[in-house]
């Protein structure tokens, strides 16, 4: 049952395969969180002790920290089969309409970026979410009229990485709303540590340590890691334990420094510190300088700047801080 996952979007088998086998099964698999794992439990085992689907459930927080993997866990531990959408898909009332109308009673529906779904869509699931009806218009005009149709209980998972974008209207419907955090180094070893068993890889605890500290607070990314050196290991060492050396190669190779920049979050704080002197300077025009959209500098790049402390937002712009003067190996401006 629980393994009934619908996708919204086609992948390789191949990648589909490895992401499962790295995805944990059960709350109790998952690591970091901890906080969230209690709360989501105790949801769970207050709905299974009733026999009722369990409350709606948003998942708020940057991305590749497990929303989607902890969607699929509440199916799992519910016992419950899985629907899976996104908000980009729903962009009228009636594509919403066509996925309630086929849930089965208890079904979880998980909504991935919800916060991007269509305004008309968001209005009917105000409904559906509260008394698990909604309402059909047949007709146009003052011909028109309103239907209703009953849907089966079900729980609703919703993901957004924009928490701030979704309608108070909306999010007050969520029975429960988790806030994921990044994760500590020490977690990320513990994630690189379960996947490189999974997929074969032998580290030892420096090549952990390695890859989880340019893993950006990130599991997604440590995971991402671990298969780049895996491939070089086996490309350029064939195969075999993985030395440190090795790790640091690799991913020199893919552009990813010792505090986890990549080539864009080094053109950014780049620009920032040789072409605008340091700022401020604004979004737009920081992202103009890079060739990259503002959204992207904005959603993907600024965050983890502005965390270990090389970017500073102010109302005038974004400026540099001394430590990305040091990290580009640059003298420090008076005054800075």
């Amino acid at each position: 049952m629980a393994d009934d996952v619908v996708s919204p979007e086609p992948q390789d088998e191949t990648e589909l395969a490895v992401e499962g086998a790295l995805r944990p099964q059960s709350l109790g698999e998952f690591i970091g969180q901890h906080k969230v794992r209690g709360q989501l439990q105790l949801l769970l085992d207050a709905a299974g002790m009733q026999d009722r689907p369990a409350d709606h459930i948003l998942l708020a927080g940057p991305p590749g920290l497990g929303k989607t993997t902890l969607a699929m866990i509440v199916a799992h531990e519910a016992s419950r089969p899985l629907r899976m959408s996104s908000g980009p898909a729903i962009q009228h009332a009636g594509d919403l309409a066509a996925v309630l109308s086929s849930l089965t009673p208890g079904e979880v529906l998980f909504i991935d970026e919800i916060h991007r779904m269509a305004r008309s869509a968001e209005e009917m699931l105000y409904l559906a979410m509260e008394d698990f009806r909604i309402d059909i218009m047949v007709g146009k005009g003052a011909g028109a009229t309103s239907i209703p149709l009953d849907l089966a209980p079900f729980t609703l998972v919703g993901a957004t990485t924009r928490s701030g974008l979704l309608p108070n209207p909306l999010r007050d419907r969520f029975g429960f709303t988790a806030h994921l955090e990044f994760y500590e180094t020490d977690e990320l070893e513990s994630v690189v540590d379960r996947s490189a068993a999974v997929l074969g890889v032998d580290l030892g605890p420096e090549q952990r340590g390695e890859i989880a500290r340019r893993s950006r607070g990130t599991p997604r990314i440590a995971n991402r890691l671990l298969r780049r050196v895996r491939d070089w290991n086996l490309v350029h060492a064939g195969g075999g334990a993985v030395t440190l050396e090795g790790v640091r190669a690799a991913l020199e190779l893919y552009d990813v420094d010792a505090i986890g920049l990549d080539r864009l979050d080094r053109a950014v704080l780049d620009a920032l510190v040789r072409r605008f002197r340091g700022g401020p300077v604004g979004l737009s025009t920081l992202a103009v300088a890079v060739g990259e959209e503002a959204d992207t500098v904005e959603s993907v790049v600024e965050p983890y700047l502005v965390r270990i402390g090389l970017m500073g937002r102010t109302p005038r712009g974004r400026v540099a801080t001394p430590d990305a003067y040091e990290h580009l190996e640059l003298p420090v401006p008076e005054g800075v």
